[in-house]
């Protein structure tokens, strides 16, 4: 896949980006970046497929609420690391992240609080306009992370699109667009030319 148009637009929207063909290039490369710090990770079937925690946990103090037996601790904790790394439901070719969440752990974490914030990206999260990836993030992740889950919420249970449901269940709680990286923090963006996540 080119990713050069959107490159392009996040770089002039202040991100730093770098283009992986393969996850564990991506992999590779996280493992050199760092070392020797705190790091929490935001809920993410693509860090979870690549295998980052068990790599950065040889030499960081990594903390995640999926591999911890306390998640309330493990989520706590994980907003005061370091680093943060985390990945979107959505990336429009434009430069906007999208991200839903029910627990508010990762979308805050990706606002306030660290160093620097990692985004891995594979290519099937990339939407053409912004408008395209809200829609991506709502009736495409969302529903697959809810059925995931086993939640009995309209989309999870047709696994078709979003309803929006005012189900006890429903694990879509808080949305956030990002226009930019956040004041005082650096981020940067990991495109990868595989399909990652969901």
């Amino acid at each position: 896949m080119n990713f050069d148009a959107v490159k392009q637009n996040l770089e002039k929207r202040g991100y730093t980006v770098r283009v992986f063909s393969t996850g564990k290039e991506t992999a590779d490369f996280l493992d050199a970046a760092i070392d020797g710090k705190s790091v929490g990770f935001g809920g993410s079937a693509t860090l979870d497929a690549l295998g980052v925690y068990e790599r950065l946990g040889k030499h960081n103090e990594t903390v995640w609420h999926w591999k911890w037996e306390d998640p309330a601790a493990a989520r706590r904790e994980a907003m005061t690391a370091d680093v943060y790394l985390t990945s979107v439901n959505a990336l429009a070719e434009t430069g906007e992240l999208v991200n839903i969440d029910g627990a508010g752990n990762r979308v805050a974490a990706t606002l306030f609080g660290h160093e620097k914030v990692y985004y891995v990206i594979g290519r099937n999260k990339l939407a053409a306009t912004y408008h395209e990836a809200v829609w991506r993030a709502r009736n495409v992740a969302a529903p697959q992370r809810a059925r995931q889950l086993g939640k009995k919420t309209p989309c999870a249970v047709k696994c078709d699109r979003c309803y929006d449901c005012k189900s006890p269940e429903r694990i879509c709680r808080g949305f956030v667009t990002l226009w930019g990286p956040m004041m005082g923090m650096e981020a940067e963006v990991l495109l990868v030319d595989e399909d990652l996540g969901l």
